[in-house]
């Protein structure tokens, strides 16, 4: 209860998700981009129409989807939006209840300093434009987990309004098409959270926690479909998505069936649906059809929420007393678009692959740690962070920070390739044995496997004259022209070496050979 949330409205358009999943199968989270704090949208959203990427048969009309999300974040706060109480995940239940939070008569709000100013950064972030003078407001409601038969919101004057985020998505057969995309959003607002229903079907009864509500975050999803041209479609709202895969596959499956539901002669209920995720549907909880009365009014134990700027602040004030937004601008951290389009100019990269240091928790800094301590080519360090690297984790379902290599051995093993001293092949091997045996280092396992590569040029040559000698037959037949045969021998000469020979060196030799 009174738990730190913010609200945010994300109007009338198909939602796509920037993550790496399109591009290399990596699936990720929410878009980064909003801190960490917490909005929730609007009930009614102004909606947009998007046409689906569904193709019509022939002779089929045209479907267009509208999407409207509204994102319920927690904003990350030591204590509660309203009150002293304390904030902690997984708390006992009603361990973290203030007077305020279970709404004893007599006790006032006290709104966190901290909850404001993560709200404005949200909305700079965002590019929204911050309103110098926000409400507060009551929402009525009576439900068990709201025992003040109220909510306290920003309904009519919210903090921070029409903003955007901009993002990318994958598109096509070939991971190089990035597409960019923009989203609205409506607005942000500071909102209280209310407390949890835990239902006991055993008992039939349901007991409340007033310490704060669900997860971290949560998405409303408001749907509807209609042909272009015509008149907006009756729209649904699915409630509750608490992941991007789920919110993904709710509102596909709700496009779908709403289409479907028309094609054959039904209609569209303006009602509340929720996901079930374990039969990927919806399912309905409740209808719209009788319009709840919130009797919004405004919040008399609250005054208006007054912000400044630097020209705007008055003279002698003390900064504790007020928030400057731009002071909080200037502490703004960098933005993820900002700072893929540094990967990109710096090192050359491809556009997705900038997405994809950026969507998992820690990589970004890897790679760059990595960066900073080899000679090897920036290309050649983004492919084994990306692939070799980031594949090891997912298999073991790892996080970044629990990787048993580090970027300081990475690194020296790409020293190690990069100046030819062992195979790519090789050098998997040693990333392999790095996975597994933490404290050794790259040098010290090829010295230990003897998997350097073959220095003696005089030793290969031989080699390769024995292969050539004992192998007729492939000699032939690359001499009658079969490209292939030309492998076949390299990779004799390979197994001979234990793989301790570079195939370019290799084939380098063998032409060298062939043709005197």
């Amino acid at each position: 209860m009174a738990a730190p949330m913010l609200r945010w409205c994300c109007p009338g358009r198909r939602w796509a998700f920037p993550r790496i999943g399109d591009c290399s199968r990596h699936e990720k989270r929410f878009p980064a981009g909003s801190t960490a704090s917490g909005k929730r949208g609007q009930s009614s959203v102004a909606q947009q129409p998007l046409i689906t990427a569904q193709k019509p048969r022939k002779g089929e009309r045209k479907w267009a989807a509208v999407v409207g999300l509204e994102i319920h974040a927690q904003i990350s706060s030591n204590s509660k939006l309203f009150s002293g109480s304390q904030v902690h995940f997984a708390a006992p239940p009603n361990s973290l209840v203030s007077f305020f939070d279970a709404s004893l008569p007599g006790t006032l709000p006290v709104l966190n300093r901290r909850c404001v100013e993560a709200a404005v950064m949200t909305g700079l972030a965002l590019g929204c434009r911050i309103n110098r003078k926000s409400l507060f407001d009551r929402k009525h409601y009576f439900y068990a987990d709201l025992p003040a038969g109220y909510q306290i919101t920003q309904q009519r004057l919210p903090i921070a309004v029409n903003g955007s985020l901009a993002y990318s998505i994958c598109v096509g057969k070939k991971p190089a098409q990035v597409v960019p995309r923009t989203v609205r959003v409506k607005q942000i607002q500071l909102e209280q959270d209310s407390g949890k229903s835990l239902h006991d079907d055993l008992r039939s009864q349901t007991l409340i926690d007033l310490n704060r509500a669900e997860g971290q975050l949560r998405v409303d999803a408001n749907i509807s479909v209609h042909h272009p041209g015509e008149p907006l479609g009756i729209r649904t709202e699915v409630k509750n998505l608490n992941s991007a895969r789920f919110l993904a596959k709710a509102i596909d499956y709700e496009i779908q069936r709403q289409i479907s539901e028309l094609e054959n002669g039904g209609e569209i209920l303006n009602e509340t649906r929720s996901f079930d995720y374990k039969l990927g549907c919806t399912v309905p909880m409740r209808d719209k059809e009788g319009k709840q009365d919130y009797r919004f009014m405004p919040e008399p134990n609250l005054p208006p929420l007054l912000l400044y700027d630097s020209g705007s602040l008055p003279a002698g004030v003390d900064p504790q007393q007020v928030i400057n937004i731009d002071w909080l601008r200037e502490r703004l951290p960098e933005l993820p678009s900002v700072t893929r389009e540094k990967l990109v100019r710096q090192y050359g990269m491809l556009p997705e692959h900038s997405v994809a240091l950026l969507n998992e928790v820690g990589l970004l800094e890897f790679f760059q740690n990595v960066m900073k301590e080899t000679r090897a080519e920036p290309k050649r360090v983004t492919s084994w962070v990306l692939n070799t690297f980031l594949g090891f984790l997912k298999q073991q379902n790892l996080a970044v920070s629990e990787s048993p290599v580090t970027p300081a051995a990475l690194a020296e093993l790409l020293d190690l390739l990069d100046r030819k001293a062992i195979s790519s092949s090789a050098a998997k091997k040693v990333f392999e044995e790095l996975w597994r045996s933490e404290g050794k280092t790259p040098t010290q396992i090829v010295a230990e496997k003897k998997l350097e590569l073959m220095q003696d040029p005089e030793e290969l040559e031989q080699l390769c004259r024995a292969t050539l000698e004992a192998h007729p037959g492939v000699v032939m037949d690359l001499k009658k022209g079969n490209p292939r045969a030309i492998n076949k021998l390299i990779g004799l000469v390979r197994k001979t070496t234990l793989g301790r020979a570079d195939p370019a060196v290799i084939k380098e030799v063998l032409e060298r050979q062939l043709s005197s």
